[in-house]
């Protein structure tokens, strides 16, 4: 997929110099031979650590190899300090993990004590303030600590993709649309680089792109055939794709030394006027292609759904937290949830193609049209990808800032189900089990905005350790039935 790091993951072995340091090497060995039999490439570091001289010696290894994440592994009790500072002389995401012992016929010579090294080695790091990653059970045989490097990969990937993030806002927020702000200190504080524009700017460059008018052929045929038999506005192509050309001609342009973009755009309601159109096919495409647009110039919004996307390595999708589910649609299988907990996804257009059944179109904006051009045809309002969200796993991640300045967060697990929202734009009924409450209790008490960025599959549990080392705190996930929030009536039935 475009627009997400590579992850080339290296491995240090560490031994501390009372132990035998054939101890360290030789099961290094047998971890980088399972990670062979398992396809996962790994650089070795020739250097096992014992010493700080050593610690800074393995890191300009590393670093000399282009590696971008990092196993510290202990083959035995290790020594705390060059730990630490071959953590923090690496300066990329680090994972500690230890060696379990293997056989009870060789407790006495090859003991390797890594169960308690990692105690020490911890406390080290936090006494130079280096944050590693550190799995639920780190200290595991060889074969099973390829299945955590796995994991760490899918980590560091989230953490090497945010810090080498730019967002590109377009306009101000709309007029009483509070609920997008967006404080630039926490971002900051992430890594994460901004550039707000004005929608003249992105104006002048939908102009100046006009002229190159065989890329902008090129684009529209594309755009048709995606579209197919839902291309509804033929004559709204020409006009998309040199919107999309502008914007993929801007990210190109402005990235600087930053690897990665997304955007935060305003979309109404002087858009239409000028660029004739609404811009939400065209962040559908982008987004299918690795280059979220949130709406509404959402950028913790455009932040959240990149890093949804570095989780999964798939396109994801901005929705707003939408509208309660009539009684009279009817649902047999509520996977997990109740009724209570079932609501509407939606968004007026936004979402890749490749996330939507068969049968999606290329339509105009209701609620659009409504205010802009209610007594004739679609005109201005035309431009959103509509049709049902496809049944299956979603994730929901939100990072905001709060309205003093910290990060927070929420993580939920749930699914789309296979029933007709009857409704317009790109939507779906979602199901999360115990979300009612959550609803209440999260979202509402802590003042989180309506839109959600969407991953379409299962991914909390990287998704919550990654957040974690972004030092994010709290990530709200919904509570089981019994286990009450702090604002919940305990009197209450």
């Amino acid at each position: 997929m475009h627009n997400i790091p590579k992850v080339k993951m290296g491995i240090v072995a560490v031994s501390r110099g009372c132990f035998p340091l054939e101890l360290s090497r030789s099961r290094l060995q047998r971890v980088l031979a399972a990670c062979r039999q398992s396809k996962i490439k790994v650089i070795a570091c020739k250097t096992i650590v014992r010493t700080d001289a050593e610690a800074l010696k393995a890191a300009q290894e590393m670093i000399a190899e282009g590696v971008n994440a990092a196993t510290i592994y202990l083959g035995n009790f290790g020594p705390e300090a060059p730990i630490a500072i071959l953590a923090e002389r690496l300066g990329m995401p680090c994972m500690l993990c230890g060696a379990a012992e293997e056989s009870k016929a060789d407790l006495l010579g090859g003991r390797g004590d890594a169960y308690c090294g990692m105690l020490n080695a911890s406390l080290n790091c936090g006494l130079r303030q280096v944050r590693p990653y550190i799995p639920a059970q780190p200290v595991r045989l060889p074969e099973e600590i390829v299945p955590l490097i796995k994991d760490f990969m899918t980590i560091a990937r989230v953490i090497i993709g945010v810090r080498a993030l730019k967002i590109f806002s377009f306009g101000p927020r709309p007029e009483d649309f509070y609920a997008c702000h967006a404080p630039l200190a926490p971002l900051y504080r992430l890594g994460v680089e901004g550039m707000e524009n004005s929608e003249l700017d992105l104006l002048q460059r939908y102009q100046a792109a006009g002229s190159r008018r065989q890329e902008i052929a090129a684009i529209a045929q594309d755009m048709a055939d995606e579209l197919g038999p839902g291309n509804c506005f033929p004559r709204k192509l020409k006009a998309l794709a040199q919107f999309e050309l502008a914007l993929l001609s801007f990210l190109k342009d402005n990235l600087g030394a930053r690897s990665f973009g997304v955007f935060a755009n305003k979309c109404w309601p002087a858009f239409q006027p000028a660029f004739g159109f609404v811009p939400c096919y065209v962040n559908s495409r982008l987004a299918r292609r690795g280059i979220p647009v949130a709406c509404e110039v959402d950028i913790y919004g455009a932040l959240s759904e990149y890093l949804a996307q570095l989780a999964v390595q798939q396109p994801v999708t901005l929705l707003d937290i939408n509208n309660t589910v009539p009684q009279d649609i009817e649902i047999t299988d509520f996977r997990g949830a109740s009724r209570a907990d079932i609501f509407m996804g939606f968004h007026c257009g936004n979402t890749p193609s490749c996330h939507l059944l068969p049968g999606y179109k290329m339509h105009y904006q209701l609620i659009m049209r409504r205010n802009l051009e209610p007594d004739s045809a679609p005109n201005i309002s035309c431009g959103t990808l509509e049709g049902r969200l496809v049944p299956g796993p979603l994730t929901l991640l939100r990072v905001q800032s709060t309205l003093d300045g910290e990060l927070h967060g929420y993580l939920a697990e749930g699914q789309i189900l296979d029933v007709d929202p009857v409704s317009f734009g790109g939507i779906g009924i979602i199901a999360i089990p115990q979300f009612n409450r959550f609803y209440r209790h999260i979202l509402l008490e802590k003042q989180f905005p309506h839109h959600t960025a969407c991953a379409f599959e299962h991914s909390g549990r990287m998704l919550f350790e990654a957040l974690s080392l972004l030092k994010i705190d709290p990530i709200h996930t919904p509570r089981q039935a019994g286990d009450r929030y702090p604002t919940e009536n305990p009197f209450a039935d």
